[in-house]
């Protein structure tokens, strides 16, 4: 009965919510959608449990797929018909008093306000208006034939889109546009040289009041709270890995204390290397939301840009200093620990602990020798440490959305390819929950919080070097390596397990 009520009043919101979409138009019922994707899963579900018929989890799993492909594709169709609403309402305010044609169907009808005008309301705030003539006129004059020829000049929001010919080195033509963008307008707009869907160069110029906006009181204290709870499940986690529950004995609270510094201490060298490498190109960054889990005490943390990009290299620089910082100490971790491992060593695990990742497996070989023949091998507690830091590192490292990963595959290969590997990424964790329900709740984590790209950096046309393309593959080979198991047969070629 509670299952059919709760179908019952999920469905009176969606319905409530298409009355409410129906007057913005096409905007307005692809919006609706988005929600219908995600909770159809969830309402087939509990509707066909009502029922008493029960799916089981590749079906759950084939319902999440379908319902992630449907709200990336809503979601896309939205975009479009968003800026397609937009580029209709700058048309209107350059042109307010059109002369009505008999021939056009779609004239509306002199005493009724076009529903155009209502739709762009909804996308932007009241108060956005074109760019001032004498604005635009301005910023037209820092073009030139020897650094940016216009062939054409679009209003876009508050600022203007600019087509046309690049005819210098891209660096050296940003830099001397920006330049003479500030010399004529001063810090009142940004100017952003980015590729059109053609592969073009396309000059955007935007209000400076755009930027990302600083972290409300509220998010700063959401990220104090999340902090507090990475280090409560940092203790349990602790306390699991020496076979009791912290929270029921908090007396032995020394005995979880370095195991819980030691994850504190892998999470906090991760995002300081995201931070220094942003002050480095004086970006901005949010404070970091970690995960919590109990598992292993956090899942890394999301952070967020709260300033525009310099270029795609400052992208890839700041993405990949986190990784670089975690996993580089938890490797030392690692190491250390398999070499300080004796038959005296606190933690005593099957020789099947090693099968769970080939980067793992392998280095235990080579530094453990034959001891991983054995059926119950004795190690040292920095070992566990160093294999939980490498996973966060590695799960940090998937090439998907705003991840660490995805950041650096945008700035390596563009946002075609990054959006490619996003939804690739999470048709693998999908696929991979079937024996591992922690990649499905990944999948999830993505699909909510982290499937957008990163924003275009002021010059988004210069790609990285070949030196940054070679550092971002081997992060993404060892991402592989740690995460991928074992199979049994080439356990038995290393010699593992006997």
């Amino acid at each position: 009965m509670i299952t059919a009520l709760t179908v019952v009043v999920a469905l009176a919101i969606l319905g409530w919510g298409f009355n409410r979409a129906r007057p913005y138009g096409k905007v307005g019922i692809l919006a609706w959608l988005q929600s219908v994707a995600l909770m159809a899963p969830w309402l087939l579900f509990f509707g066909l449990f009502a029922v008493g018929i029960y799916l089981n989890l590749a079906g759950m799993l084939f319902l999440f797929l379908v319902s992630t492909g449907a709200y990336i594709f809503i979601g896309r169709q939205l975009r479009a018909a968003g800026q397609d609403a937009l580029s209709k309402r700058a048309a209107i305010l350059a042109n307010p008093n059109p002369e009505p044609r008999a021939d056009d169907p779609a004239q509306p009808e002199p005493t009724h306000r076009p529903a155009l005008e209502t739709v762009a309301e909804a996308l932007q705030p009241p108060d956005v208006v074109p760019i001032p003539a004498e604005d635009l006129q301005a910023i037209k004059g820092i073009f030139g034939i020897d650094t940016f020829f216009v062939t054409e000049t679009t209003p876009y929001q508050e600022g203007a889109i600019f087509q046309g010919n690049l005819r210098g080195e891209i660096e050296p033509t940003f830099t001397q546009l920006s330049k003479h963008l500030e010399e004529r307008v001063g810090d009142r707009y940004r100017l952003f040289l980015i590729e059109n869907p053609q592969g073009k160069p396309v000059v955007i110029v935007l209000p400076s009041r755009n930027e990302p906006q600083p972290s409300t009181l509220t998010q700063k204290l959401l990220a104090i709270i999340l902090l507090v709870a990475t280090i409560a499940t940092s203790l349990e986690t602790g306390g699991i890995l020496l076979g009791f529950d912290f929270y029921g004995s908090p007396d032995r609270f020394r005995e979880v204390l370095p195991t819980s510094l030691g994850l504190l201490a892998i999470l906090g060298i991760h995002e300081l290397g995201h931070w220094l490498m942003a002050r480095r190109y004086q970006v901005r960054l949010s404070l970091p939301y970690f995960i919590p889990t109990w598992q292993i005490g956090s899942f890394g943390a999301i952070t967020r840009f709260e300033s525009f990009l310099p270029n795609r290299s400052a992208l890839f620089d700041i993405a990949i200093a986190g990784p670089a910082a975690g996993g580089i100490l938890s490797l030392a971790m690692l190491i250390t620990g398999l070499s300080l491992s004796n038959p005296e060593s606190l933690f005593k695990v099957p020789t099947q602990f090693f099968e769970g990742s080939i980067l793992i497996g392998t280095l235990a070989r080579v530094i453990l020798g034959t001891a991983v023949q054995q059926p119950i091998v004795a190690i040292h507690p920095l070992v566990v440490l160093g294999w939980i830091g490498l996973i966060i590192t590695a799960i940090n490292t998937m090439p998907a959305g705003q991840l660490d990963g995805g950041r650096i595959v945008q700035a390596i290969y563009g946002r075609k390819t990054a959006n490619r590997t996003t939804i690739a990424t999470i048709l693998v964790l999908a696929i991979a929950s079937l024996v591992n329900p922690l990649a499905l709740y990944w999948a999830v984590v993505i699909v909510v919080l982290q499937r957008n790209l990163e924003r275009p950096s002021f010059n988004e046309l210069t790609e990285p070097d070949d030196a940054r393309a070679a550092l971002g593959l081997l992060a993404l080979f060892l991402m592989i390596t740690i995460l991928l198991p074992l199979t049994p047969s080439l356990a038995g070629r290393l010699g593992i397990g006997g």
